[in-house]
């Protein structure tokens, strides 16, 4: 990770390879690996220009400060240790004050409400030389999206201070779980990536699987058991309206996922005991079949750029990672470590690929690089299964079950060091997530 223009921002404790280049301006530090020792920020509550904001200033600044707070990466400095009282946007910051109390980044913002639009304005400082990071920005929106403009200024202040995107102005949609495990009921559901603003899909009369997320974010695709067997079907999460995009009598259809045009999709269709990968144009229905073994082929996701495609089979003997074209052929298998490997998907930056493992007796989210080096084991449980990247390709969300009769099904989150291990909290269980872009 890149840290910018904080001076002295982040001190590694163990084996680091960093690049530190003197330079004009701030200095500039490369983190290549290593334990990092959180950066300390501080948030005080955002000003209210209204008589009308005053709570939600609070809130504002409040979800500012979860957001980077759960990364790991920031460390907040509780408002109990303030010597500052921040109550002018507009005047200038006393830096020995937040120095004093070792700060060594400051949020600060306004917030004004007009009817039912909210206008929020924010600014970033390096505490340490005394100087704003970046121009301060604003945005506005309606009083019910308060929550949405706070993860817009968390993903700035993100930016500005790592150099990288952010992943907070993000949904998630996963399957909500009820029920003894016997009996299970499964209905889609949505919600922000912090679990908030859960908004339910459909209804539980049938068991669905594996929801994805198309490129825009507007659509869903998900496996269901409507007609008694499975098939796919994509949803239009506006509308809420639904259709069956493939399958017919004698096959099931299952384990899709957009292309990055969102134009084609990949899937398995499972007929005459093979079951093989197929990709369909998502407007015409027209099926090319890509593989054409005797072995189980599901799981597959697409590269990033759309030309290639990783994903599980068990034609080595047992369930490995393989890598072909997006147009077929031959296939270079990646993992060779010790277990069975599934259900991988490919990170948005392109650089490695998340995986499944199970391997004596337990299961594991982990990482590899594309040519498989590099492997990484990032959790280790009872069943960690499923895992889907955050927008930036930094931190992974996936299903934890835990063990017997009373066993339930909940969404955590790891970031890609293992250090940062988090759960989702959801008003009911939760399985299968799919992280969605950014919005727009």
């Amino acid at each position: 990770m890149k840290y910018l223009n904080i001076c002295m921002a982040l001190v590694c404790a163990l084996g680091i390879a960093s690049a530190v280049q003197a330079q004009q301006g701030p200095l500039r530090i490369t983190i290549e690996e290593g334990i990092i020792q959180p950066l300390p920020f501080a948030v005080p509550n955002f000003q209210a220009e209204t008589g009308e904001a005053g709570q939600l200033a609070a809130d504002l600044a409040r979800v500012v400060a979860e957001d980077l707070q759960g990364t790991g990466v920031f460390r907040e400095i509780p408002s109990s240790a303030f010597i500052a009282q921040y109550s002018d946007f507009n005047a200038p910051v006393s830096f020995p004050d937040w120095k004093a109390i070792n700060a060594q980044a400051l949020i600060t913002g306004a917030v004004s409400v007009s009817g039912n639009s909210v206008n929020v304005k924010f600014r970033v400082f390096d505490v340490v030389s005394g100087t704003s990071i970046g121009d301060g920005m604003q945005f506005s929106g309606t009083t019910d999206g308060w929550r949405r403009m706070a993860h817009k200024v968390a993903d700035q202040v993100y930016s500005q201070i790592t150099g990288e995107g952010g992943y907070f102005d993000s949904r998630v949609v996963y399957v909500s779980e009820t029920g003894p495990k016997d009996d299970r009921k499964k209905r889609l559901a949505i919600m922000d990536y912090d679990g908030a603003n859960v908004r339910y899909l459909t209804d539980s009369s049938s068991i669905v699987l594996a929801p994805r997320f198309s490129p825009s974010g507007d659509r869903v695709l998900y496996t269901s058991y409507e007609t008694g067997f499975p098939r796919i079907y994509v949803l239009d999460i506006g509308s809420v309206q639904q259709r069956v995009l493939q399958g017919g009598e004698g096959t099931m259809s299952f384990a899709p996922r957009f292309s990055p045009s969102g134009n084609t999709v990949v899937f398995s269709i499972s007929q005459g005991g093979n079951t093989d990968i197929h990709t369909m144009d998502i407007n015409s229905g027209q099926s090319v079949r890509l593989t054409n073994t005797p072995s189980i082929e599901t799981a597959p996701s697409y590269s990033p750029d759309g030309s290639q495609i990783v994903f599980e089979s068990d034609r080595s003997g047992s369930p490995q990672l393989y890598i072909m074209s997006a147009g077929g052929g031959e296939a270079r298998r990646i993992s060779f470590g010790d277990g069975r490997y599934g259900t991988p998907v490919w990170s948005p930056r392109g650089d490695l690929v998340a995986f499944t493992k199970q391997n004596a007796g337990r299961f594991h989210i982990g990482v590899m690089r594309t040519d498989g080096s590099e492997e990484r084991l990032l959790t280790a449980s009872f069943l960690d299964e499923g895992p889907t990247w955050a927008p930036n390709g930094r931190v992974i969300m996936f299903t934890r079950e835990t063990q017997g009769e009373g066993g339930v099904s909940t969404l955590y989150s790891v970031d890609i060091t293992g250090r940062v291990l988090r759960q989702v909290n959801t008003p009911e269980g939760g399985s299968d997530p799919s992280w969605s872009p950014l919005q727009q």
